[in-house]
């Protein structure tokens, strides 16, 4: 246990968030059972030990821990708190909770049997924790850890500290805000080094960081896919050949029999396998309208974020598929998005449309449309920049 207390206090000592998420202030920490998910490398493992950092300190009486201790191959999560909280332990930080074979049991039985103890833990976007996990479905409380909005890496950049806006006093005060902005920072100085490399903290670390996205990309199929949902490791090599088909294709449509014949599997799989990759926030699954959904095939397929259309295929990088996935990723927060008709690109939930535009794009002013427009420092009326939207959170 000594060594837990010790690596916790080294880890606490120097871990240093450049950015301090807003996500803190919104979780209420009075609850027992606090699941973190996130996709792979936004910064769950900082997140918590910032939150151990900026209310505990060195106080043993928190306490984080990493399943890929081999420590535990041989002694549970139960065994563990058990043996924190007859030490005065009161609040225990569980990172990569999923490397534990029976992690959501153990969960359960700890909140039963030590009701002064509060855990929280981290895990895959790919757990489902409500709806696979019914131990935990009434008493853990779910959060989800985003990559930094380009609100966050202007900040991170510039030394501001911006706030986020919700998206309906963007539309209906997007010139006072943006003219706020402006009078500090010049936002478009900074918005295709975010499109490039801002969603993902690492950007941050002395390595290449598309070499250091690709290699998460390969552990988000890996881990996250292969290990959470069970599937033989002679079917990766199949997933990731879908994703890479994906990616090239663009934003459309899938064609499911044909990729069941290029991954030789059956097109049930294909679906099974594209929703996997939408569960890791690899793809975003869109649709027309909030009466279809999973299994049905979506009306089109896109990167999760522009970041990982720079790794995956930088030379076939389209702009304006960077800017639509620019628009989908910061809004997809809070919000639905469905497939446009043949004048915008986007409805967002389910009832405005918006049309992402391009630089040189020739608007025919319809007064029910946004126009999201790339390159713009200001507005006026339905035509609001497209950097703005990246303020959301």
């Amino acid at each position: 246990m000594e060594a837990f207390y010790r690596t916790h206090t080294y880890l606490v000592e120097h871990t240093n968030a450049p950015v301090r998420r807003d996500l803190m202030d919104e979780i209420d920490w009075n609850d027992r059972l606090i699941g973190i998910k996130g996709t792979r490398g936004v910064g769950k493992t900082t997140f918590l030990l910032q939150y151990a950092k900026e209310k505990f300190g060195t106080d043993r009486s928190c306490l984080f821990i990493n399943m890929n201790n081999f420590y535990f191959s041989n002694y549970s999560i139960v065994d563990f708190a058990n043996e924190f909280q007859k030490r005065g332990g009161k609040v225990l930080l569980i990172d990569q909770v999923f490397k534990s074979p029976e992690w959501s049991k153990e969960l359960r039985m700890c909140y039963d049997r030590f009701p002064n103890l509060k855990i929280v833990f981290t895990g895959s976007s790919v757990m489902r924790l409500k709806e696979e996990n019914l131990e935990l479905r009434d008493i853990a409380k779910s959060y989800n850890l985003r990559g930094f909005s380009f609100r966050e890496f202007l900040n991170l950049q510039t030394g501001m500290k911006f706030r986020a806006y919700t998206l309906d006093e963007i539309l209906n005060n997007h010139e006072q805000i943006a003219r706020g902005v402006l009078s500090k920072v010049r936002p478009l100085n900074y918005f295709q080094d975010y499109l490039h490399h801002g969603f993902y903290p690492f950007f941050l670390e002395k390595r290449n960081f598309s070499e250091n996205l690709l290699k998460t990309m390969n552990m988000m199929i890996e881990v996250d896919i292969l290990l959470l949902k069970q599937i033989e490791l002679k079917y990766l090599s199949k997933i990731k050949k879908l994703f890479y088909l994906l990616a090239v294709a663009g934003p459309k449509a899938p064609n499911v029999s044909q990729l069941a014949t290029e991954i030789q599997t059956s097109r049930a799989t294909v679906m099974n396998y594209i929703k996997y990759l939408a569960d890791a926030r690899l793809i975003n699954m869109i649709y027309t309208d909030e009466e279809e959904e999973f299994p049905k095939k979506p009306a089109k397929i896109m990167m999760h974020n522009s970041n990982l259309m720079y790794s995956i295929y930088p030379v076939n990088v389209e702009d304006q598929d960077v800017l639509d996935t620019f628009f989908l990723n910061t809004m997809y927060k809070d919000h639905k998005l469905y497939k446009g008709d043949k004048n915008t690109t986007f409805l967002v939930d389910g009832k405005l449309p918006f049309k992402i535009c391009g630089e040189g794009y020739k608007i025919k002013n319809n007064p029910d449309t946004y126009y999201a427009m790339h390159r713009s420092e200001i507005g006026r009326g339905n035509q609001i920049p497209l950097w703005l939207f990246g303020f959301v959170y």
